[in-house]
């Protein structure tokens, strides 16, 4: 392929100040510390640090369709840079630039062109306000997630263009096996291009050819899901299926399967598209960037609609849009019929960003060599603009700044964090109970120091599920514990319910406020939450 007239530098150069456009956002937003702290990020970093003391587990702590990867990741920052959380951020942002990268390359792979690669590059450069949360703070694997992703997409691709090479196929195989593990999620990105390649290695060779690149591709995912499979040997494969089958939030949906699958419908139409497209943050229902919002509805309800229509044309690139598609259509299917699709949260829309940014930046360069005006620049601009709009807007709104919680109960203000520790430090209290968005931060802030298992409820109507309680080893400490405090946050009902409840075993306490945090006290004798009604289910 030969270079456009207009270029003046390499394209590798205008490849890299896409990358550093990329990174200078996200350093900006990372030094104004407009992310707050989540219990997950946190527990992340836990994990790190046990895994530099010589215990590494197979899975995030308490949810087994998540490996360790992201941890183990955070771990080598650790003993790089020391235990800190902008080392887990800087985890993050690696992953996304290498995102960001390799989405460039799937332009100039599928639709031939330096310039659609560049504008797709742009637009993941400048994200939505989802996109930008979920790839700056850690949840455990998403940021991996979309890294192989796009990897198990160039392969497949690979593969098509040179069907007489065996190194693609275990390439792609282990490290689909080691996506896998890392994020079980990853299979959007697995059942659309192992479908492919297997329709390609079935249709260009022999039957005895076909069978030994199948059972190379085979092999290579057995290698790289081993901790999976060897978990799943140990211990038994029953739980990670109903893991990766979405036991975590099964049940929150209720009525008929028609019901529920109608719901996650209207949840995906009303929640999903409406977080993907960038027009509101994923936590809460705001409109961002008001004035350019009609621009970039019409932006890409015309692009969804040109993907529709392109993919019943001709051409070299027709293999490759249809196994981009099958990415959000694996998506979409996934998210109607698991109990997924009963969390309107926007990290599980995050693999729609790669697809919607290539195809946008196909149409828009399909429309700049019809139109040859300025106007598809233009139009480029007002959604990057819009974007970009809508970053600034959420990260000026601090707190909550771009936090992971989308129920307002579980938005904590963490300015408050360091007075916390400094508190309870002093008054020597450093075992307890609290819910789970202060347990985790709370341990890894103090070096584990101040220990406080969740075993407190944050919802009003003091829902409780164990699962809040991550790691056991935190338990039998506290158990072991000569005194404990109690630690709630937005939650007066529980604070009364404490308090009766203290005064009724004719017990003695202090309180304490500091910022969001409720803190219960210097108690006159070790009280388990058990003895009045909590920890396991609502009293």
């Amino acid at each position: 392929m030969g270079k456009s007239r207009w270029w003046r530098l390499p394209p590798g150069f205008y490849a890299g100040g896409v990358i550093l456009l990329a990174l200078a956002l996200k350093l900006s937003l990372l030094a104004f510390d407009v992310f707050p702290f989540n219990a997950d990020e946190a527990v992340v970093g836990l994990m790190a640090g046990h895994i530099l003391e010589g215990r590494w587990p197979v899975f995030f702590y308490g949810q087994a369709y998540m490996g360790s990867m992201d941890a183990s990741l955070v771990a080598l920052g650790f003993a790089l840079f020391g235990q800190r959380v902008v080392v887990i951020r800087a985890v993050q942002v690696l992953l996304y630039l290498g995102t960001v990268f390799t989405t460039m390359q799937l332009g100039q792979r599928i639709f031939g062109s330096i310039e659609v690669a560049l504008i797709a590059g742009l637009l993941m450069a400048i994200p939505t306000v989802n996109i930008t949360l979920y790839t700056t703070v850690s949840l455990g694997g998403y940021g991996e997630m979309l890294l192989f992703g796009n990897i198990l997409l160039l392969l497949a691709l690979r593969i098509a263009k040179r069907n007489d090479e065996n190194w693609p196929y275990l390439t792609w195989g282990f490290l689909a096996g080691l996506g896998f593990w890392a994020f079980g999620m990853t299979l959007v990105y697995i059942l659309p291009t192992a479908g492919w390649i297997g329709w390609l290695a079935w249709r260009g060779t022999t039957r005895s050819l076909t069978s030994k690149r199948i059972l190379i591709a085979i092999t290579g995912f057995i290698v790289g899901a081993g901790p999976w499979i060897a978990w799943a040997f140990t211990q038994g494969s029953t739980l990670l299926i109903q893991e990766l089958s979405g036991s975590a939030i099964a049940g929150i949906s209720t009525g008929s399967t028609l019901e529920v699958i109608g719901l996650r419908i209207l949840s995906l139409l009303v929640f999903g598209s409406t977080v993907s497209l960038g027009l509101r943050p994923p936590w809460e229902v705001r409109w961002l960037a008001l004035p350019l919002l009609p621009v970039a509805l019409v932006f890409w309800l015309i692009v969804i609609s040109n993907v529709i229509h392109q993919l019943r044309q001709p051409g070299p690139e027709k293999a490759g849009r249809w196994v981009l598609i099958g990415v959000p259509i694996i998506l979409i299917v996934g998210f109607m019929l698991t109990p997924f699709g009963a969390d309107p949260s926007g990290r599980y829309f995050l693999p729609l960003a790669v697809p919607l940014a290539l195809f946008a930046a196909d149409f828009l360069w399909g429309l700049k060599r019809r139109m040859k005006t300025v106007i598809p620049l233009a139009i480029m601009l007002c959604v990057l603009g819009f974007n970009l709009w809508g970053t600034i807007e959420s990260a000026f709104r601090n707190p909550p700044g771009f936090t992971t919680q989308f129920n307002p109960i579980t938005q904590i203000d963490h300015n408050y964090d360091q007075a916390l520790i400094e508190f309870l430090e002093r008054n020597d209290e450093r075992w307890g109970y609290t819910n789970y968005w202060v347990s985790y931060p709370l341990a890894f802030l103090s070096c584990e120091q101040l220990i406080f298992v969740p075993r407190l409820p944050y919802h009003q109507d003091f829902r409780y599920t164990s699962r809040d309680d991550r790691y056991a080893p935190y338990d039998h400490e506290v158990t072991r514990s000569v005194k404990v405090a109690y630690i709630t946050t937005h939650h007066p009902e529980l604070d009364d319910y404490l308090r009766s409840s203290f005064s009724a075993l004719e017990l003695t306490w202090e309180e304490a406020r500091i910022g969001d945090y409720q803190v219960f006290y210097g108690l006159s004798r070790v009280l388990l939450p058990e003895e009045i009604g909590l920890g396991n289910t609502a009293p």
